[in-house]
């Protein structure tokens, strides 16, 4: 029995290292996150689960009504149903030679039976929006709902955001843009927290597997003793 605990516990050690670089990084992102100003970007919102327990049923985008896209469609995902939520704008926007009354307001994704998004997967859901209006940088308000009835909102911005907003990028850096500089200083903390993360993980992933390989080896020795 012993020997079995020897084993057990290295095991552990080496599934939390394993584990531990994926827990750090998870969280509703866009990519890339940087676009230039009146081009028509191609983004993925990557997605991943979070919960042990739960799958993730439905994902909801909000879009901006201040500086709204004109034009926006989805790259079709299997196993889920897109929806385009259009309605009426607050203020009429000029954007171009355009008036543009009403717009699409958020991108709705539900999951067909069996398609869900499950432990230890990520799923990316591509969409086209454009004009990308000169603003600095977007906020994507996001909402993920999970079997359980769970939603999470990644809404928040700064450096200590637990559930940040996907942020797109205008042009190389924010500029003139006091909310998007706040966005970007949480995407490089983040960023380092990663980092440090993944180099925590990586570390642990080596310790446990040396821890394994002197747990078999031990084995070895008495077994042949």
């Amino acid at each position: 029995m012993k020997k079995l605990h020897i084993v057990a516990a290295a095991g552990a050690a080496l599934m939390l290292a394993l584990a531990a670089p994926a827990a750090a990084s998870a969280h509703v992102s866009v990519s890339p996150d940087t676009a230039s100003p009146g081009s028509y970007a191609l983004i993925d919102f990557k997605v991943p689960n979070e919960s042990a327990t739960a799958v993730t049923t439905k994902l909801e985008v909000t879009l901006p009504t201040d500086t709204p896209f004109s034009s926006v469609s989805y790259v079709p995902v299997t196993g889920w149903t897109a929806e385009l939520i259009r309605e009426a704008l607050p203020t009429p926007v000029t954007v171009g030679e355009n008036t543009i009354t009403e717009a699409v307001t958020s991108i709705v994704w539900t999951a067909d039976p069996g398609h869900e998004i499950a432990t230890g997967q990520l799923q990316v859901f591509p969409v086209s929006l454009g004009p990308v209006p000169d603003v600095g940088s977007v906020t994507f308000t996001t909402l993920q709902t999970y079997s359980d009835g769970t939603v999470v909102s990644w809404a928040e911005t700064g450096e200590d955001a637990e559930h940040p907003a996907p942020v797109l990028y205008v042009g190389d850096a924010p500029t003139g843009d006091h909310h998007g500089d706040q966005a970007g200083s949480a995407d490089a903390g983040e960023s380092s927290a990663d980092a440090v993360a993944r180099g925590l993980g990586v570390g642990g992933l080596v310790l446990g597997a040396i821890g394994v390989v002197v747990a078999i080896a031990g084995l070895r020795r008495k077994e042949v003793s």
